[in-house]
């Protein structure tokens, strides 16, 4: 069975106090291997939680900013192309436009009935 991580780290920390005792290393050695071990650690902590964040993002049917930017530029592209498109046939908009009038309607009076009280017997 795997040592849970705080166990695991006092038996790092034991292994080192011993070194130190024993005159193998250096408080300053130790100091050191601990700042690498704790740079490391940050490190792999920071990759698991932007992966258990991206995923459960994902699954909430959210999009990252640059894929929304990215598709907003293709849709802005794709628009003045179709437009560009459309600028050829000057003559098929102007009829359009003078086809059809816009007409209003008439406007509707908004009537409030009055709250009647029974009056009991």
């Amino acid at each position: 069975m795997a040592k849970n991580p705080t166990s695991e780290l006092f038996t790092t920390l034991k292994g080192y106090l011993n070194q130190i005792t024993d005159g193998e290393r250096t408080p300053n050695e130790v100091a050191s291997a601990l700042n690498g071990w704790a740079r490391e650690s940050a490190e792999s902590v920071k990759v698991k939680i932007a992966e258990e964040v991206e995923t459960q993002v994902s699954k909430m049917g959210f999009i990252k900013r640059a894929e929304f930017d990215k598709l907003a530029a293709r849709v802005e592209k794709l628009e003045k192309g179709s437009s560009a498109k459309g600028a050829g046939s000057k003559n098929s908009q102007t009829k359009s436009k003078a086809k059809s009038p816009v007409k209003k309607s008439p406007a509707k009076k908004i009537v409030k009935k009055a709250s009647v009280k029974k009056v009991s017997k």
